[in-house]
């Protein structure tokens, strides 16, 4: 029996992954967002009193401050249009200086180690050089003073952006890092600059924005141990691969794709295995088998499951037909019909496919089709959802795979060991799952589409650590290598 589908290779819209062509190159709103809003951009300053003469000198200093840091902030055009409605005045320190709230910013930013983070990616040290500086400035040169502040102010808007996008969103963009990536995730835009302008209590906002996932907080622990271990030089090695793999799925999990509803489909790829999660708890979970490493790896993907085919009809991948079918069929000339594939040459039927030599003509002139019954591939159904590699959930009639413990073997789709079971968490009890159940165990199988009565989101995650059963953590293996493709790309500071 040979497997079941091939992935078909296109290039991701960074469209489909919920990253537009102008964002993709960073993190941050680009230009033309902030341009779209003319409530940042367009809007006059506010309305201001008749500055005097030291009101403009004081206003010069910022400006003068804020134009020889722009380099260094994140997106320098539209802070300043934020500054400049507020008429350069240095909001942060006046609302959070007096009662050490960014003595309290730095002490975030120096347990940024407990998220597998540096704290020079959010300027830590500068942050703190300018608070000290304030802190002890007794100049009586008011235009002095002024300049001081500005600095501190754009240290503190500075710090205080990078930190919140990477708590709330991460420090990459997966849409970048990975070749076989088409799950919408969401990235800053300018509304998340905005924002912590609005900050009321910044102890109240540094709370509220770390992550609190069951796994992540398991993550965390195990980070702060390995941390502290100062056993055994000897196991340095195991423990830095150990700290790689807990640092990059923390980044996993500050990645902002997941589903919005309660209700989803999540497969795990490293852990060969699917739940069905309502609420964030699973009430069913199964075995599955994931493509192999290489070319035929199952991608991340973020899709909705809006229908279902029951009895199947497999339209042979090229690539497959190519490698595999033909070989067989050569060796075998009734390997064909034992396995009820039908053969097409340029949209018409070949009546006696036994008749051609396969090892002699080009298979690429012809297309193979496996009918519904007990030898298809897909088994008795298959789960439909959009996405650019052709990929689906799908029945198998090879149970024994699933007793493997290694099911990295499929050409990218994803058997499922209970599909019945699934069906029926996604159709619920009614007519729908009954006419749906009576068909694929009908000894007469005939291909059939069903739409669900709700479409449910499905989520093809890749993480290599998560919780087991008693809530321990538990490490996969990195069946495709991209744990460090994740962890080179944090270490380059995107911010």
């Amino acid at each position: 029996m040979f497997s079941s589908c091939g992935v078909k290779r296109n290039t991701v819209n960074r469209a489909q992954a919920g990253v537009s062509t102008s964002q993709s190159a960073a993190n941050y709103p680009t230009q033309s967002s902030i341009n779209a809003r003319p409530d940042i951009k367009q809007d006059p300053p506010e309305n201001l009193p008749e500055l005097t003469r030291k009101e403009k000198a004081l206003r010069a200093a910022f400006i003068d401050v804020l134009e020889a840091q722009s380099a260094d902030l994140a997106f320098p055009d539209l802070i300043n249009s934020i500054y400049e409605k507020k008429g350069y005045q240095p909001m942060f320190v006046q609302k959070f200086f007096s009662d050490q709230q960014l003595q309290t910013l730095s002490d975030y930013l120096d347990n940024s180690v407990a998220h597998g983070l540096n704290p020079e990616q959010f300027y830590v040290t500068a942050l703190k050089y300018q608070l000290d500086e304030v802190i002890h400035q007794k100049s009586s040169d008011t235009v002095r003073v002024q300049r001081g502040l500005a600095k501190l102010e754009l240290a503190v808007v500075n710090s205080l952006f990078r930190y919140s996008m990477a708590m709330q969103y991460g420090v990459t963009n997966p849409a970048k890092i990975y070749s076989h990536y088409e799950t919408p995730t969401l990235i800053p835009d300018s509304n998340s600059v905005i924002s912590i302008f609005e900050i009321v209590n910044l102890k109240t906002y540094l709370d509220s924005i770390q992550p609190k996932e069951k796994t992540y907080l398991a993550l965390q622990k195990v980070l702060k141990r390995l941390d502290a271990d100062t056993t055994d030089k000897g196991t340095d090695s195991v423990k830095l691969i150990l700290r790689q793999k807990v640092v990059v799925n923390m980044e996993r999990l500050r990645w902002k794709n997941k589903p919005a509803e309660q209700k989803f489909v999540a497969v795990n790829i490293v852990d060969f295995s699917l739940d069905v999660m309502d609420k964030d708890k699973s009430i069913l979970h199964m075995k599955v088998c994931v493509g192999e490493p290489g070319d035929k790896q199952t991608p991340q993907i973020g899709s909705m499951i809006h229908s279902v085919q029951i009895n199947p009809v497999w339209n042979i991948p090229q690539s497959i037909a190519r490698n595999e079918i033909s070989r067989y069929a050569s060796d075998d000339r009734y390997y064909l019909s034992n396995n009820n594939i039908k053969v097409f040459k340029k949209g018409k039927l070949i009546r006696d496919p036994e008749a051609i030599d396969w090892s002699a003509i080009d298979v690429r002139d012809y297309s193979f089709q496996q009918q519904p019954g007990a030898k298809n591939s897909l088994g008795k159904i298959k789960f439909l959802f959009k996405n650019g590699s052709s990929i689906y959930l799908h029945d198998t009639p090879v149970r024994s795979v699933f007793k493997q413990g290694m099911r990295a073997i499929s050409h990218g789709c994803v058997r499922v060991e209970k599909p019945l079971d699934l069906a029926f968490a996604l159709f619920g009890k009614g007519e729908k799952y009954d006419q749906l159940k009576r068909g694929m165990e009908s000894g007469y199988p005939r291909a059939k589409f069903m739409g669900l009565p709700q479409p449910v989101p499905v989520r093809l995650f890749y993480y290599t650590a998560w919780l087991n059963d008693k809530g321990g953590v538990r490490f996969g293996k990195d069946i495709y290598d991209l744990d460090r493709l994740v962890y080179e790309e944090m270490q380059q500071k995107q911010f």
